[in-house]
């Protein structure tokens, strides 16, 4: 099976293709297009084209288009998690909730296509102001440049392509070569939703090359980029002076205070260090625990660990299936390795077999650790012992990240203070920072990027705002 790119609307040859195959294990699922820079041109002329068309549709049909994807994707549920199942060998539960969560998020992207709006201004708040009306409005920047990682191929498309389509952009749209089936799953989708051609165009290939090239061209207005921090820091080096937006990833910290309740700690902490391999982007990597309960949290999330079910993404039953690629459970195995060398104790986890890592528990990582230092995107996580939260909040700041972290305690004050003290873009109350709805603000600091993503913010961030100023006559 050949995989085109998608332009203008339809399908469109080129003249090289890869082979796309399964994480788990190793089956070919496609050939794929590989973009030559003339393919890419085309398809930002292509959306240059068809933004004329976006910015002059009514904002009831453009929330209807995407009223419509959401349907479909309801509809087409089974094959739309199948195919990120296969392509991104995520476990079938696990696709299942990421169709949902992309089904309501181009739900809340049809609302919000309704309700952009500006604000009057005062003007005769300053002299000279007399007899002057003013209002803002927001106008869509034009071609915005999408470029998507693997871990979620549906709902972090939808992230960028349900916003940009809401504010009356059109979009480029890289997605990351391991997950191009789900990209190329929703550009039909919309195409029989009623989405004019070149509205949205998929190129696929190398993702530094056909990246580049994106954001390069001064026919792309903005970036929107979720990935590491390195290409993020590039990209917004060619960027120029047109918007970017970045989502780079955190190693996540989550505080335990000793009035925890250990059993709902230890089960929300599996989930949040281990779900989909762990390749999330706030998944749970480090964990300050009082020294009082550190141990039996630790042992507790080790149990947790070790019931997990490794296997077939497609088969109900998996909690845990292959990583993206065998090099990078080869990596994380190594970080591990690292770690016990060094000194920390190894509570469970096991070594790799190809692609599959047993999902690993570590106590007592030194902080200088490339475990504790860096972004694992793999199913481990550490437990350290704290004497204060003090020096809790202290340590899990002692990061180059700053995207979610979390914090357990029954003490008002110290969730007060750990709000007050903590440094990144959200902080989470008795719960794991491995927590997210669509449609709250979504982003970090420090290296963790720039922007914000979640409906109707990153609509603020693909879009300007026009001050239009009316002066009355004979003022």
């Amino acid at each position: 099976m050949r995989k085109h790119l998608w332009i203008g609307g339809a399908e469109r040859e080129t003249k090289s293709y890869v082979k796309l195959t399964a994480p788990y294990d190793g089956e070919e699922l496609a050939e794929i297009a590989d973009a030559a820079p003339a393919d890419v041109d085309l398809a930002i002329a292509s959306a240059a084209d068809a933004a004329k068309t976006m910015r002059a549709m009514p904002a009831h049909r453009r929330s209807a288009i995407l009223e419509r994807l959401s349907d479909l994707l309801t509809e087409r549920r089974e094959e739309a998690a199948r195919i990120v199942a296969r392509e991104a060998a995520k476990p079938l539960k696990a696709a299942y909730a990421e169709i949902d969560r992309t089904a309501a998020t181009y739900k809340f992207a049809a609302e919000e296509a309704k309700r952009l709006h500006g604000e009057t201004v005062p003007m005769d708040a300053a002299p000279g102001g007399e007899g002057r009306i003013a209002y803002t409005r927001r106008e869509p920047i034009g071609v915005v440049g999408a470029i998507t990682p693997f871990n979620f191929p549906m709902n972090l498309v939808a992230h960028k392509v349900g916003p940009a389509l809401a504010a009356g952009n059109a979009v480029v749209l890289k997605p990351a070569p391991q997950t191009p089936l789900s990209a190329f799953f929703v550009a039909r989708l919309l195409h029989e939703a009623g989405l004019p051609g070149g509205a949205l165009n998929v190129v696929t290939g190398d993702g530094k090359r056909v990246g580049e090239q994106i954001v390069a061209d001064r026919r792309v207005g903005a970036v929107s980029f979720t990935g590491s921090a390195a290409v993020g820091e590039s990209i917004r080096a060619q960027a120029g002076l047109k918007r970017v937006t970045l989502e780079l990833g955190s190693n996540s910290a989550v505080i335990v205070d000793d009035d925890a309740d250990l059993d709902a700690v230890a089960r929300r902490c599996a989930e949040g260090a281990f779900g989909y391999q762990g390749q999330v982007c706030i998944s749970l990597q480090r964990i300050y625990a009082m020294a009082s309960v550190a141990d039996e949290l630790a042992a507790r999330i080790a149990d947790a660990a070790s019931k997990l079910v490794v296997g077939d993404p497609l088969d109900p039953r998996t909690d845990l299936s292959a990583m993206i690629a065998p090099r990078e459970a080869k990596r994380a195995a190594d970080w591990i390795d690292d770690a016990v060398s060094r000194g920390a104790m190894l509570l469970a986890g096991g070594a790799p077999r190809g692609g599959l890592l047993p999902p690993a528990v570590l106590a007592d990582v030194p902080d200088d650790a490339v475990l504790s230092r860096r972004e694992a995107f793999a199913p481990v996580v550490l437990v350290n012992k704290v004497r204060s939260i003090a020096e809790a909040v202290s340590r899990a700041n002692d990061s180059d990240y700053g995207l979610q972290v979390g914090i357990y305690t029954n003490r008002i004050d110290a969730a007060m203070q750990a709000m007050e003290d903590l440094v990144a873009g959200t902080v989470l109350v008795n719960d794991i920072p491995t927590f997210r709805l669509d449609h709250m603000p979504y982003g970090g600091v420090k290296q963790s990027g720039l922007g914000r993503e979640g409906v109707r913010y990153a609509i603020e961030e693909l879009t300007e705002p026009k001050l239009l100023i009316w002066r009355s006559a004979g003022k």
